[in-house]
């Protein structure tokens, strides 16, 4: 079933000039949010300025809410739920744009910071699917926050500046890596061997006795940094939660721009459409939601997932601020709802052809992405949407003018993966996978395509208008 590229459908010229500026503003965002935290705050602000209110501001004042109200809650600083209630009451079900905020990285441990023949080094333990040996020799930088005791946090962003240091992960010579060279991928390089190299200088000292008495001098020389720019000592990184993820921005990627290179495509390019949807929708018939989530990467596990209760029970406040609350109407708004979980997909990639089954596969250039099923060998953990709902979803996008296409996640038997959607799912909500199309997916720097980000756009609109 061949489907048109959507370039056509934008020669040059203003058409075009709109698809490249919002691939534009996505560049600098996805430069400037590395972690779930960063993009919470960005989008925190973003919709405040769009006229969302706080939740819990709302529920603080005992403000009612009513039908054309924006408002939005923030799970921990991790996530966000956006919501502008429609005409029809929660009951008749809600459009739901769900996503994930957070990436494949390396986390520093609780205890990291030690040393090793004069070299200062941070234990890390890499978080998502990720292969190991990809994340060596890279410029690393460091995102996150640090908890102090007396309350305060500070704001951990080191390695995105031009006069700011990186850090890495060093390698093994080839000249000495014959053994290394004969291991399987997954054990070229160990877990416990994503070590950060930081520092090299020891602590300087006027005595030459303290000097000699003095243990681990580069650590000491590192933690008198810390402290003095800082103002972190060594047992503050007990209450941090700092990432380690690729320094530098997303860059245009091809002699025609038509690709972006960036860390976090997964699943931030289909995060912000579905923030910048949410930014177009005006009092609607079906409440319209986006809900950005943290800890997909590692199960939707946690407070800050998908499997915790944050969604029902902002949905279950919204409905007493709507004066109208019962059990029965939570669970009725929750079962009526329809839900494009908006993740990404794996995109054909001509060097790698032989795991890509050609008719059921997801190519740049083709639009969003409709995965009716994923999972693992025989489906195995998937959400397998309804025919109906897929129909429902045909007429919309073709109705817009939407490119879209289909795809699975490579052949039958050769791997598989899994979303949010089963999740939301269990409520008994008609869902699909539908995202952006992606390149060198859980690498440090992915690659997507604009005119799928802007088609992602239109049919994310499309949904929240008309579903």
């Amino acid at each position: 079933m061949e489907r048109k590229n959507a370039w056509e459908k934008y020669p040059e010229g203003k058409k075009r000039e709109e698809v490249f500026q919002f691939a534009e503003d996505y560049r600098k965002f996805i430069s400037e949010c590395k972690t779930e935290r960063e993009c919470t705050t960005e989008f925190a602000k973003g919709a405040e300025k769009a006229g969302f209110v706080n939740l819990d501001e709302v529920l603080e004042k005992g403000t009612k809410l009513k039908a054309g109200d924006r408002v939005y809650a923030n799970n921990m600083g991790k996530g966000i739920a956006m919501f502008v209630i429609g005409k029809k009451g929660l009951e008749a079900g809600m459009n739901i744009l769900g996503a994930h905020i957070d990436s494949p990285r390396m986390d520093l441990k609780q205890d990291p910071l030690y040393e090793d023949t004069d070299f200062a080094m941070l234990d890390t333990h890499y978080y998502g699917g990720i292969k190991k040996y990809q994340w060596v020799t890279l410029p690393l930088a460091l995102h996150g926050v640090i908890c102090k005791k007396d309350g305060t946090t500070v704001t951990v962003n080191i390695g995105e500046k031009p006069e700011d240091p990186v850090f890495g992960v060093s390698d093994l010579l080839i000249h000495l890596a014959g053994e290394q060279m004969e291991k399987k991928a997954s054990k070229v390089i160990e877990g416990e061997n994503l070590d950060l190299l930081v520092g090299s200088i020891p602590a300087a000292s006027d005595d030459e006795k303290e000097k000699k008495e003095m243990k681990d001098r580069v650590k000491a020389n590192i933690l008198n940094i810390l402290s003095k720019e800082y103002g972190v000592d060594e047992e503050d990184f007990l209450s941090a939660e700092i990432e380690v993820v690729p320094a530098g921005a997303a860059r245009d990627y091809g002699f025609d721009r038509s690709m972006i290179m960036g860390y976090g495509h997964d699943d931030r390019v289909c995060a912000y459409p579905s923030f910048a949807a949410m930014l177009e929708i005006e009092k609607p018939q079906h409440t319209s939601v986006c809900l950005l989530v943290d800890k997909e990467e590692i199960g939707s596990v946690g407070a800050s997932g998908m499997q915790s209760h944050f969604f029902e029970d902002s949905v279950a406040e919204i409905i007493n601020l709507l004066g109208e609350y019962s059990e029965l109407k939570v669970r009725r708004a929750l079962h009526n709802s329809r839900v494009l979980s908006s993740d990404v997909s794996a995109a054909f990639d001509p060097n790698y052809p032989s795991v890509m089954e050609k008719r059921n596969c997801a190519y740049f250039g083709k639009g969003l992405v409709l995965n009716k099923y994923t999972g693992a060998r025989g489906k195995s953990g998937s959400n397998d949407a309804n025919a109906e709902y897929i129909a429902r979803l045909r007429r919309i996008f073709d109705d817009n003018d939407v490119s879209f296409q289909t795809s699975e996640l490579g052949k039958v038997d050769q791997g598989g993966g899994g979303t949010i959607a089963y999740i939301l799912a269990n409520y008994g909500m008609n869902v699909i996978d539908s995202g952006v199309a992606v390149l060198n997916m859980h690498a440090p720097w992915e690659i997507i395509s604009k005119v799928d980000l802007y088609e992602a756009l239109h049919g994310y609109v499309a949904f929240l208008k008309e579903a």
